[in-house]
């Protein structure tokens, strides 16, 4: 047996159980991970407000709390408002339910010609075996929904504690960072915070904005259809639309439709017809160029960087998706040599159909004076 083959095996296996060691670990942390990455990007968010307070003469952990206590106020007042505008519904649809009940069941009755009553439908309903399996179910799973609501409340204070520190010792973290590296990639590190910074900001101002121009285009409608609660409404579609991604526009339109149901169920209708409607314009027209203005970067590459956030991530993934691609594409393009581009009508997507005709003849003489020799 060679000499060095003991050695060999034994530095393999540390290097393998180092391996299974670090990914149990990585498999174990990868909740905290995360909540650390989506507290990151809410401190870069926050940084241009937090900053300008600094400047002048506040320090950083007062503006730091100051803006987290306007987020944390706004958006208790909004659940609070929301909250009691959606029990007061649930209070009056529960109470107009057999009126619901009564005229559905004479439609259905002078539609199929039928003799259903409201007694017979409320009996077999009652006595159907899948609505006491849902109740069961139901009385079994308040201890689930309990433990995920305690969950969810205790990862927000764990993103909003992470983030409260970044930004608040934001420039002590800047310099514990250069003070590893050498003097240029110190000058690196800090570009590219400063391009996070700002990419990370105008993704948001474009998703305010975005949020406020649907908030205003709902709100005419719910004041022409006489729907309760508009103004909170209409905050509801803006801000769930465009803050949650994926199924941020089914959420926002539900409610608003739940809501108008209780006024007239055609108006339910006519405000599905308007969420849709409304979606298509703003992906195919006031995304696109918000995006291109903000963020600076191609339709496209937005929506294919919001599918793989999707993939890898979930939904913090398609949330940091844009802001990141962003972050990395303006930071890459700082070193990417580029030349002048020819004046090539093939550049243009298209070529004169004079020249198109002069280059079939020359590529006709061409393979004619090949031609020639051989015969």
């Amino acid at each position: 047996m060679p000499r060095w083959l003991p050695r060999a095996l034994v530095l393999a296996f540390a290097l393998y159980s180092c391996f299974l060691l670090g990914s149990w670990a990585f498999h174990q942390l990868v909740g905290l991970l995360v909540n650390i990455l989506l507290a990151f990007f809410l401190a870069l968010a926050i940084e241009p407000a937090v900053g300008r307070m600094a400047a002048r003469g506040m320090r950083r952990g007062l503006a730091t709390f100051l803006v987290f206590l306007a987020v944390l106020v706004f958006s208790v007042g909004f659940v609070v408002l929301l909250g009691s505008m959606l029990a007061g519904q649930i209070v009056d649809m529960v109470e107009n339910f057999p009126k619901y009940l009564d005229s559905l069941i004479k439609w259905i009755n002078d539609s199929f010609h039928t003799d259903l009553s409201r007694v017979e439908v409320q009996d077999s309903l009652l006595k159907s075996d899948w609505l006491q399996r849902y109740v069961q179910n139901s009385a079994s799973g308040v201890l689930d929904v309990s433990a995920t609501v305690l969950g969810g409340l205790f990862r927000l204070l764990t993103i909003f504690l992470f983030s409260f520190y970044f930004a608040a010792d934001g420039p002590r973290l800047r310099r514990a960072l250069c003070s590893v590296l050498p003097p240029a990639r110190q000058a690196e590190v800090l570009r590219a915070w400063e391009i996070a910074v700002d990419k990370t900001g105008g993704y948001l101002y474009s998703r305010g904005l975005m949020a406020l121009i649907s908030g205003v285009a709902h709100f005419v409608l719910f004041e022409i259809l006489d729907v309760p609660y508009a103004p909170a409404l209409a905050v509801w579609v803006g801000l769930v639309s465009q803050f949650i991604p994926t199924i941020g526009t089914y959420l926002a339109g539900a409610l608003p439709m739940l809501i108008a149901f209780t006024v007239n169920p055609w108006y339910a209708v006519w405000v599905l017809g308007f969420v849709v409607v409304y979606q298509q314009f703003e992906n195919y027209v006031l995304q696109p160029k918000l995006t291109s203005k903000t963020v600076d970067i191609h339709p496209a590459v937005a929506f294919g960087s919001v599918i793989a956030g999707t993939a890898l991530l979930g939904a913090v993934g398609a949330l940091i998706a844009i802001p990141a691609v962003a972050t990395l594409q303006a930071f890459l393009g700082a070193y990417v040599k580029r030349y002048d581009v020819t004046d090539d009508p093939r550049v243009h997507g298209h070529r004169r159909y004079g020249e198109a005709v002069v280059a079939r003849l020359q590529k006709a003489l061409h393979h004619k004076k090949e031609a020639a020799p051989e015969e």
